[in-house]
């Protein structure tokens, strides 16, 4: 697996500035990574800057607290497909999935997916804030409403992805779905672990580094 061709090198500060975003996007053609993940604002400046290359444009929905109304996300998706977004990160709605009310959290991803419109949707789970037994949850309803990878963290909250974490979603999802670990991974050596936990992708920053340790050792 060549490592570079699983990173989503992420930028979501909210400070991010158009000279930043540029910057972002041209060290992703340098690396060749899978995607730039960024802000919904900058989806079509970044996919005017990456169009004919084999990099994304990644952007997130319902970021970073997942407790948006169902119809926002949904018009979040649809706006940001229009706008190019090739992958959507959406945060799933932590409250209800706590709750028990997993009909609607199920309601929720779906019509991501649907507005989606055949793009890649990624659910973040926040795993931090859940339970083994709601993360499993989590993943299975995923599944069942027709996402496409399940993803750690946000990498706005107290904790990023951890070990057991990616290794429990990959065991739930098996080849059903895809793992993305995200928030926290800032060198070779954990996002190696990460790898052989089961995740097929990785949401970090700082991609650029990882590349250049990864050229150190040869």
């Amino acid at each position: 697996m060549e490592i570079n061709r699983v990173i989503d090198h992420t930028l979501l500060k909210p400070e991010a500035s158009r000279v930043q975003i540029k910057k972002l996007c041209e060290e992703a053609l340098k690396y060749n990574f899978k995607s730039v993940c960024i802000n919904p604002y900058w989806v079509s400046y970044a996919k005017e800057i990456l169009k004919n290359t084999e990099v994304l444009v990644c952007t997130v929905v319902g970021f970073p607290l997942g407790a948006n109304t169902t119809a926002l996300k949904a018009f979040e998706t649809n706006e940001a497909v229009k706008n190019g977004a090739d992958e959507i990160d959406m945060v799933i709605n932590i409250g209800l999935l706590k709750n028990g009310e997993l009909n609607l959290v199920k309601s929720d991803i779906s019509e991501v997916v649907k507005a989606a419109q055949g793009k890649c949707v990624k659910v973040i789970l926040e795993t931090c804030l859940l339970s083994n037994t709601e993360i499993i949850s989590a993943c299975e309803i995923s599944e069942r409403a027709g996402a496409n990878f399940v993803k750690t963290s946000t990498g706005f909250n107290v904790l990023g992805a951890k070990i057991e974490d990616v290794k429990l979603m990959k065991n739930t999802v098996g080849n059903k779905l895809e793992v993305k670990a995200s928030g926290g991974i800032r060198d070779l050596k954990t996002a190696r672990e990460m790898l052989d936990a089961g995740a097929t992708r990785l949401g970090v920053s700082a991609g650029v580094q990882i590349m250049e340790e990864l050229k150190n050792e040869y």
